[in-house]
């Protein structure tokens, strides 16, 4: 027997209570439950005025628009409250009764330029849960994952300027340069001396060169990946545990490499009890290699071939003499040490080649 009453129900007057109209095992009451919201009100209280104006929208309810938008991957505000105003999990999670009235989608924005902008609101609450995480031991740093990713910036591509722009010093420029001078007085040489125009070692800061700057966002950078994709975006490099949760992060110009930028990422994490670090090939230098040995970290890569040029031998054939302080190439011909310059990336050393290195 077929059942015909689906528009009799839509206009009938019933009593309810909103808590049983969400499932126990929704995301929002499960987030709810974890967290005590209680402590944004000591975060903002001197942002709003304690005696007069009118009364203000509940703060918290601010913050948790933007998390159900990211939740559950809404792609605008605006959409974010159209949904808020016909989902009853959203209106319980934000303490709404289903006939008050849902923020105006500019509310926050205002708010934000008004009260939160250039503050460290944010990361505040960010700080704060991820110490109630700990506090429940439901992070494990000993593994520690990093990558990037890239997003693009609310910016026209077509609105930009041509400006010269000084190139950063990389993280391991004074340490390369006290190795290099200690290699030269263990070989009876000289120290270098300090330069003020140095261009001889890469990345010292003192060269420059020609970049893109957007007009409409100058703080985002020029990335481009492949022909096609080449946009002014924003780099992410997040640092995340074994069960996914984000430990630190970190916001760059989408036009710096992973390898420049892990520095800043590694200083707000490189104090836990982190056994092994793994990253892409993007982070696979020397320099991040060192840094985290140093400190006890076991740093885990992806295996990378050699790029030799072909007809050329390989790094690992070579064997080197620490006694003599001297390599002998695959030809059993020894290649003894000459000087430490200031192109050395590490250690590196300009030896005395007798004979070619090639295959025979």
């Amino acid at each position: 027997m077929m059942t015909q009453n689906t528009d009799k129900k839509r206009e009938q007057i019933q009593m309810f209570c909103m808590d049983d109209l969400v499932p126990q095992d929704h995301l929002l009451r499960l987030i709810d439950k974890a967290i005590d919201w209680s402590f944004i009100y000591d975060l903002v209280e001197e942002k709003y005025c304690s005696d007069n104006g009118r009364p203000s929208i509940d703060p918290v309810v601010l913050i948790k628009i933007p998390f159900i938008q990211y939740l559950f991957g809404i792609r605008s505000m605006r959409q974010t409250i159209k949904e808020i105003e016909v989902n009853v999990a959203y209106r319980w999670f934000l303490g709404l009764e289903m006939y008050d009235p849902v923020p105006h989608f500019s509310t926050f924005g205002k708010n934000y330029t008004r009260r939160f902008k250039d503050t460290d609101l944010f990361e505040q609450i960010f700080a704060k849960i991820l110490e109630d995480c700990y506090k429940w031991k439901l992070v494990d740093s000993s593994e520690v994952f990093v990558d990037a990713t890239h997003v693009k910036a609310r910016a026209n591509n077509k609105k930009m300027r041509k400006r010269i722009a000084k190139e950063e010093a990389l993280f391991y420029e004074d340490l390369l340069k006290k190795e290099i001078n200690q290699d030269r007085v263990s070989h009876g040489k000289k120290e270098l001396k300090d330069k003020d125009d140095d261009d001889d070692i890469p990345g010292s800061g003192s060269g420059v060169k020609e970049i893109k700057e957007s007009t409409t966002d100058p703080e985002s950078g020029w990335f481009h990946k492949g022909e096609h994709k080449q946009v002014f975006a924003y780099s992410i490099e997040t640092a995340c545990d074994k069960n996914g949760w984000v430990l630190s992060y970190t916001v760059n110009a989408g036009n710096l490499h992973d390898s420049r930028t892990f520095k800043g990422l590694y200083d707000k994490i490189k104090n836990q009890d982190t056994e092994t670090l793994i990253m892409d090939a993007g982070y696979k230098t020397p320099a991040i290699a060192k840094l985290l040995i140093d400190d006890g970290i076991k740093p885990l890569f992806p295996y990378k071939s050699p790029m030799t040029k072909e007809g050329f031998f390989k790094k690992y054939e070579y064997v080197y003499d620490e006694f003599y302080d001297c390599y002998i190439c695959p030809n059993n011909q020894v290649l003894k040490y000459t000087t430490s310059n200031r192109k050395a990336i590490k250690n590196t050393r300009v030896i005395n080649v007798s004979v070619p290195h090639v295959h025979i």
